[in-house]
């Protein structure tokens, strides 16, 4: 008898570990859902069938249209839970990335690096030949790519005109790698970079490396100085989640090196730990915004989840990625106040609504 009351004992404490144990190992995130390539088939959910607050949408919407949005998506798992359009705006509307463009040139220089056709560690005279600026060889030479995707160039973004890329433009003002500063010449410029690499012409070679492999139309137009990144909205949701999805689409690997991803979505330096590769990165300790050399407390999008890093545009052109919550939150339009570059007080109002609608 005591045997009997001991065997099943040791029955009932192995059981109540191993439910113990299955509870409180994580849930697996769901798998990833891609539409296809071609075609405008893309799998829906619901925020219902998500489990989310029904009743925080209608206010979400309407304040995306006070706010002067235009296209408004929204991904759980790759399957689009909303899709909303505003005024005249449709589905095949094409609208301008702005800024947002600099994450997807950011892909395309480590697509190109890890083709063996440049690297981010050389110098920048490397691709643009010597003299490129009106620094001294010995400053000019200082100047990397890595530099460019970090914005620590050390060109002076005081200028008349900071998208200015002539050589009279591109000024000294510290050492590059010692002071970070939001200059959008030094990034144009890194289109030159990977032409002169790769002997194609820009959009020839984003079409190839991306935008054919991911079903995602659009096209880059100069603008002035700049070189703009046009699409509609599913175009840019679909770069969302290739974000997402770190550089893989289906089973396609677009951006073969995992070791760059994960440097272009993290701190790139200890001077503005919110910015990454050209991209923008949430729940760090301190940041800085663009015209200014102010280092503000805080992450950039308190009301948002702390891993959410974002491709961020003038005008409040948007695509944030959270990977914990298998997001992707895309949104297009015209400022929704004062027109600023990439950050912008419409960021952690939108959040705002966005986690009374999902819970997170």
């Amino acid at each position: 008898m005591k045997t009997h009351h001991l065997v099943s004992s040791l029955i009932c404490i192995l059981f109540i570990t191993s439910c113990q144990k299955a509870s409180n190992d994580p849930v697996p995130p769901a798998q990833l859902y891609f539409p296809p390539v071609t075609g405008n088939e893309w799998q829906t959910g619901t925020p219902a069938s998500l489990g989310w607050n029904e009743n925080a949408v209608n206010d979400l919407y309407t304040f995306l249209d006070q706010k002067n949005t235009k296209a408004f998506i929204v991904l759980k798992n790759g399957r689009m839970v909303m899709e909303k359009y505003f005024g005249s705006f449709i589905q095949d509307s094409l609208w301008y990335w702005a800024s947002a463009g600099k994450t997807l040139t950011a892909m395309l220089v480590g697509i190109a690096q890890h083709e063996g056709i440049l690297n981010i560690n050389n110098k920048t005279s490397d691709y643009l030949g010597n003299g490129w600026s009106s620094l001294s060889p010995a400053k000019e030479n200082l100047v990397t790519v890595k530099n460019q995707l970090t914005m620590t160039t050390g060109l002076d973004d005081n200028v008349a005109d900071d998208d200015c890329t002539d050589k009279a433009c591109l000024q000294y003002k510290a050492d590059a790698g010692t002071r970070w500063a939001y200059h959008n010449a030094p990034y144009t410029l890194l289109e030159n970079v990977i032409v002169n690499a790769s002997g194609k012409n820009y959009n020839s070679y984003c079409n190839e490396k991306i935008s054919s492999r991911i079903g995602m139309s659009g096209f880059w137009l100069k603008s002035g100085y700049n070189n703009v990144f046009y699409s509609n909205a599913r175009s840019m949701a679909r770069f969302g989640l290739l974000l997402l999805a770190k550089g893989v689409w289906d089973q396609v690997t677009v951006l073969p090196d995992n070791d760059y991803f994960s440097a272009m979505t993290s701190s790139s330096q200890p001077i503005n730990p919110s910015y990454g590769y050209l991209t923008w990165l949430n729940g760090k300790n301190s940041y800085m915004l663009p015209e200014s050399q102010i280092s503000f407390s805080g992450a950039i999008i308190p009301n948002a989840p702390p891993d959410l890093f974002a491709a961020l545009g003038k005008n409040d052109q948007k695509i944030y990625v959270v990977p914990s919550q298998q997001l992707v939150v895309i949104r297009m339009g015209n400022a929704s106040g004062i027109p600023l570059y990439a950050l912008s007080n419409f960021d952690n109002e939108l959040w705002g609504h966005l986690k009374s609608v999902i819970g997170y």
